[in-house]
């Protein structure tokens, strides 16, 4: 029941993160956020490991390592599918992909075993986390092939991530995170450092290579798929991406404990993918923006298989 409501928790925070990143990415470009979030979210991991503690083994930094690499794959790819559309259709199959995947690793590969009540959770789980995801203000149209394999590629890739930080010690503490921090942060960082050197050889300023491009051929509105642009300075998307390393790495520590309490790989996943229901919660309460029926239905599923999962 303690790793069902770490998870739980956890995905809430997860979605915190999201949501705060996503604001960072109306100002700066994905990417950047991504490697400032990460850069924040290892100083954060720094910090917590005198008191944290973790034995370091070369093994468990493999894993995490390995988790970091899997780490910037899903967000690569997450965010370019998002762009290519239609974000109603995609969003889902991500956050049922990154479910699923660590749920019949766990499941097949691990040989763990639930009771009714486990199982008929996790199926409430997955149904759960395709409403709450689903965007009905979008104009719904039919994803290309290559947008569903990037959406499933970035599920894939966060139910590896999940996968590989399972396989770490239990005395490994925050070890393997500082790693997946580290990697990740030079990863992106890397990728951002390219974007910008690129940009000011074609004479671009550096502001104008960490903005975020406009979609090609879509307007810039939630209705149109892109990430539409806000008025403000651009400290303060800095301010957010920082805010949303912090958050995330909070969530890390969290879905470490879930897996180191004795949590099932199956039932951690399930809870973790339903991260959009913070998202959705944030955005109702900062944003005003409106919650669909659809996704309150799925809010209601989500403890429903919370609870479910916690007796599993």
């Amino acid at each position: 029941m303690l790793a069902a409501a770490l998870a739980f928790v956890g995905a809430l925070v997860y979605g915190s993160a999201d949501f705060l990143g996503g604001l960072a990415a109306r100002r700066l470009r994905p990417v950047l956020v991504t490697a400032v979030a990460a850069a924040a979210g290892l100083l954060v991991l720094i910090a917590a490991a005198p008191l944290l503690g973790g034995v370091w083994r070369t093994q468990d930094v493999l894993w995490g390592a390995a988790s970091g690499v899997t780490g910037a794959i899903a967000v690569g790819l997450l965010y370019a599918c998002l762009a290519i559309g239609p974000m109603s259709v995609l969003s889902p199959v991500t956050a049922v992909v990154s479910a699923v995947a660590p749920m019949l690793w766990g499941l097949l590969v691990d040989g763990e075993r639930l009771g009714p009540a486990g199982y008929g959770g996790l199926a409430l789980a997955v149904v759960a986390i395709v409403l709450v995801a689903f965007l009905p203000g979008e104009r719904i149209t039919r994803p290309s092939l290559r947008g569903l394999l990037m959406a499933a590629g970035s599920g894939i890739a966060i139910g590896a991530f999940l996968i590989l930080l399972d396989r770490t010690s239990a005395d490994s503490g925050v070890v393997p995170l500082l790693v997946n921090r580290g990697v990740a942060a030079v990863i992106t960082g890397g990728v951002t450092l390219a974007i910008i050197v690129a940009a000011v050889r074609r004479g671009a300023s550096v502001a104008a290579a960490v903005s975020p491009p406009p979609a090609p051929g879509r307007a810039q509105s939630p209705e149109a798929g892109g990430m539409p642009q806000v008025p403000g300075p651009a400290r303060r998307a800095w301010l957010l991406a920082v805010l949303c390393g912090c958050v995330d790495a909070a969530a890390n520590l969290l879905l470490v404990l879930a897996l180191r309490s004795g949590g099932d790989l199956a039932v951690v996943s399930a809870l973790t993918a339903l991260y959009p229901a913070g998202t959705v919660l944030l955005a109702s309460v900062v944003l005003r923006e409106h919650i669909a029926r659809i996704q309150w239905a799925g809010l209601t599923l989500a403890l429903v298989a919370g609870a479910l999962l916690a007796l599993a």
